[in-house]
């Protein structure tokens, strides 16, 4: 998203509908939607268009002002910086609910920024209930504008008031995942990294600490994301996007309807990332759901970056134990590198940085089908395990995708290949050319 485009950010008490119109500006749904309070946390970026005008939207979190806890100060503070970076601000309040005083306590606090206020009366979702927005002219606010977020009434004329200084652009700005991978008409090519695990491993100061910016609240409360932050930078001429998702916990263990959709979308956004860092927790150990959520990474096919955080926080720890017990309990993961850091010291941040780089590389990585046959006749079949009743023989392989790298091998047998032959078979091809962090897909044709 290019830094000078203008900046909207949505404000408002809690479960005002902030998101749902978030959703229907920027037009798809991007930030979680429910009706238990607090759903939103961190403050959410997306790219919009509005009659040839691109902007930028934020939502942010439901803002209580004064209010002592941890999660609800954090919020305000999140949401006052989306305030301080906006062109444009949008207050959302309840028809239904009429005046309350925190909105009153709101239109106070965001006058005293001087910067442009628009009222969106939400959940004026039938003609009738039109006159309930009349009540909120008490509020000294001249742009007022009933609305439906959810049912898309009347947000053309609350779009069409924000955006009408705007500069119209003869470019749509895309979506960041539609943007092309390896185009160099967009500059270097875009990593797109999922940052992933249980609950309170440090997934938010990991992002933080990369972006050198607080942009996901960071508690030592488990839970606390729960939106997928996406965030881009560049280093050392390469350009990243972090996607900070909720901890993933097991189905049993949710009980909130914003912590289920959370789980549900942190699986969802792992499906966008090339890179997938599973974030363990160095002084607890690992755990049952550590692999669990390994299994979910893959089995989407990202390539995968074991990362034990907190590892300044281990105490006498011997990190050569620490590497051969995630070796015994993923071992479906044995392609994964393993780092140690501490992202709340910024402890081997640059390594990682690094490590992403080259297993995305590795991911794009495509080898010559001469290259491939020339090894494949230096290859010891007589080592490789095969079923008694007829020993397997491979005649061709080609590859025929990257991204994962999948192959092809052409064989002297109908089905799939034995399991043990194809772990052989990858194993081999992994000593050759490396395919470093990146899962391999075999598929077998039998040769006629």
């Amino acid at each position: 998203m290019p830094p000078q485009l203008p900046r909207v950010a949505i404000i408002g008490r809690p479960n005002v509908g902030k998101s749902t119109l978030f959703n229907r500006i920027c037009g798809h749904r991007r930030a979680l939607v429910g009706d238990e309070p607090g759903m939103t946390r961190d403050r959410l970026y997306a790219p919009a268009v509005w009659l040839g005008k691109p902007f930028e939207v934020v939502d942010t979190g439901g803002m209580i002002p004064f209010e002592k806890d941890l999660i609800a100060s954090e919020i305000l503070r999140q949401a006052q910086v989306a305030i301080e970076e906006a062109s444009q601000l949008i207050l959302v309040v309840d028809a239904r609910q009429g005046i309350v005083p925190l909105d009153e306590e709101l239109v106070h606090l965001l006058r005293r920024t001087g910067k442009p206020l628009s009222l969106a009366v939400n959940k004026v979702d039938l003609a009738q209930h039109s006159p309930l927005a009349g009540e909120f002219h008490r509020l000294g606010v001249p742009d007022i504008f009933p609305l439906s977020a959810e049912h898309a009434l009347g947000v053309d004329d609350l779009l069409e008031h924000i955006t009408k200084d705007f500069p119209t652009s003869s470019e749509t700005p895309e979506e960041p995942e539609s943007i092309p991978r390896g185009d160099s008409r967009t500059g270097p090519t875009t990593i797109n990294v999922g940052i992933i695990g249980r609950p309170n491993v440090g997934k938010s100061t990991l992002l933080n600490n990369l972006l050198e910016q607080e942009r996901s609240i960071v508690s030592p409360l488990p839970g606390t994301t729960r939106d997928a932050v996406d965030a881009e930078f560049e280093r050392d001429g390469r350009r990243f996007r972090l996607i900070d998702t909720a901890g993933i916990r097991r189905k049993g263990k949710t009980n909130l309807l914003a912590e289920k959709l959370s789980v549900i979308q942190a699986r969802k956004h792992l499906e966008r990332s090339d890179v997938a860092l599973l974030m363990l927790d160095g002084p607890e150990g690992l755990t049952a759901l550590d692999a669990h959520i390994g299994g979910y990474a893959h089995e989407s096919r990202r390539s995968v970056i074991i990362v034990v955080n907190k590892w300044d926080a281990v105490k006498n720890g011997n990190a050569n134990d620490y590497y051969q017990a995630i070796r015994r309990r993923m071992k479906f993961l044995d392609y994964a590198p393993v780092l140690f850091i501490s992202a709340l010291r910024r402890q081997k941040l640059a390594d990682l940085l690094e490590t992403i780089a080259e297993v995305a590389e590795a991911r794009k990585l495509r080898v010559a089908t001469s290259e491939m046959n020339q090894f494949l006749k230096e290859l010891d079949f007589e080592r490789a395990p095969t079923p008694a009743s007829k020993p397997t023989r491979v005649y061709y392989l080609t590859q025929g995708g990257v991204a994962p790298p999948v192959f092809v091998a052409f064989t002297n047998r109908a089905g799939k290949l034995h399991f043990s032959f194809e772990r052989f078979l990858e194993n081999r091809i992994r000593e050759r050319f490396g395919f470093l962090g990146t899962p391999i897909v075999i598929k077998a044709r039998q040769s006629r």
